[in-house]
């Protein structure tokens, strides 16, 4: 069968569903780890621990959700699927939010159940959602426009969130920092779920070509092992996301602690997200000129110098400040765009080396990988701060913040010039992508 092109308008509605997404993911990715400690009063290497398993754990459910969607790639509704986990999924994210009854070990507890519950409604509906990026059109033109507008909305979503999170929160409940930030998230929820819904009810599938998929999980699971776009470029990404998770959530505890402004890291996270916007069509007419292989390399090049020039210069100024994180937002903006636009390409550079089409599995993986890596972040950050004295919400020595800040540097840096290694072995440069666009899907 002929694959069927879908118009703009169509293509922005579906990534359009991305702007609900993040409404949910920026509030964890940047708010969840400080409102379990500054808010919570959960100290730091409890915190990042429960973190990292919610994380693995999301991982897992991901991973399962692939499959799932593989095994029965023919028989799901997909738009169905969005519709019927819309509100579910938003009352999950209510709960991560809710003021916990207890303490000790029973806050502990009542933390990790919600964020399990969230991460499990979250894999049920996003899943779906990534494999349809693969189904809305069989051409790779079109699916670029869909990495770069889902980025678009993704971006106008984390602005919203850094922006209204804290003080829309306070004026909705009047009250304290625990209750601002559920109050935010029922706000969000709410309009999340709405979004959701219209993007399944809508959906239309446009690239409805049957291909042959493995009988198990273990094949499937073979299959990407022999993919070597694959492969590379979900090394590359864990190595990117551990840089950038890092970087990003130590943003608010940079301001609180080392530069004793709290609200102006709550601005520039809008900021990065600002920029963010501007820099995703430069970064995509940019791609389209010297190929995804060699942005990426270009992103994380401009990121280690930066970070090196912030590593020289010690940094006591909110302006300087905001200047380098918007910087360094620029690069990741770059970095998480090509990922996303040479992601579905593996699809079809899998199929032609192994014969099997897994896409469901594709994006189950790479969320798990993806989780995991967030995870260690995570873990990584939270563990470093505990191992240099962090206590929250107390003032801290001189030497607590000297290792606070190495982290923010020394960590992303290591992890960038990993994603180059990875990078530079993956096979789909500009000649390979052009030749699976010229290929009929």
């Amino acid at each position: 069968m002929d694959a069927i092109r879908p118009s703009k308008p169509r293509l922005l509605l579906f990534a359009f569903g991305d702007f609900a997404f993040n409404l949910f993911w920026q509030s964890v990715m940047l708010f969840l780890l400080f409102y379990y400690t500054d808010a919570l009063d959960i100290p730091i290497g409890v915190a990042a621990t429960t973190y990292l398993v919610a994380s693995v754990w999301d991982g897992i459910a991901n991973f399962a959700a692939g499959v799932l969607v593989d095994r029965r790639h023919s028989s799901l509704r997909f738009g169905a699927i969005l519709v019927a986990g819309a509100v579910p999924l938003g009352l999950c994210f209510g709960l991560i939010y809710m003021p916990p009854i207890g303490s000790g070990a029973l806050l502990v507890a009542s933390v990790l159940g919600a964020h399990l519950l969230f991460r499990t409604a979250y894999a049920a509906v996003n899943v779906p959602y990534l494999a349809m990026t693969a189904r809305i059109s069989a051409d790779p033109g079109d699916r670029a426009f869909v990495a770069g507008m889902r980025m678009l909305f993704g971006t106008a979503a984390a602005v919203l969130v850094a922006l209204c999170t804290v003080p829309v929160g306070r004026w909705l409940t009047g009250s304290t920092a625990s209750q601002a930030y559920f109050g935010a998230a029922i706000l969000f929820a709410t309009i999340g779920a709405i979004i959701l819904m219209i993007v399944g009810l809508t959906y239309r599938e446009c690239a409805l070509v049957e291909r042959p998929i493995p009988r198990s999980v273990k094949a499937a699971l073979f299959s990407l092992a022999g993919n070597r776009a694959y492969v590379t470029l979900s090394a590359a990404m864990m190595a990117m996301i551990v840089a950038i998770t890092v970087l990003n959530k130590s943003v608010l505890y940079y301001f609180k602690y080392l530069l004793n402004d709290p609200e102006a890291g709550q601005l520039a996270l809008a900021s990065m997200g600002i920029v963010s916007g501007m820099a995703i069509p430069l970064w995509m007419l940019l791609g389209r000129v010297i190929g995804m292989r060699a942005l990426w390399l270009i992103a994380a090049g401009l990121g280690m110098i930066g970070l090196l020039l912030f590593g020289a210069v010690d940094v006591h100024r909110t302006g300087l400040m905001q200047i380098f994180l918007i910087g360094m937002q620029v690069m990741i903006v770059g970095l998480n765009f090509v990922f996303w636009a040479m992601l579905p390409n593996t699809i079809e550079y899998g199929e032609q080396a192994t014969g099997f089409h897994v896409e469901g599995t594709v994006f189950g993986v790479a969320a798990l990988l993806q989780r995991i890596a967030i995870g260690l972040a995570t873990a990584i950050l939270g563990w470093s701060f505990w191992s240099v004295g962090f206590v929250p919400n107390v003032e801290q020595s001189s030497a607590t913040l000297s290792g606070m800040r190495a982290t923010v540097v020394v960590v992303p840096l290591i992890f960038l010039a990993l994603s180059c290694v990875a990078m530079l072995l993956n096979p789909l440069g500009r000649e390979r992508a052009s030749k699976l666009e010229a290929e009929p899907a």
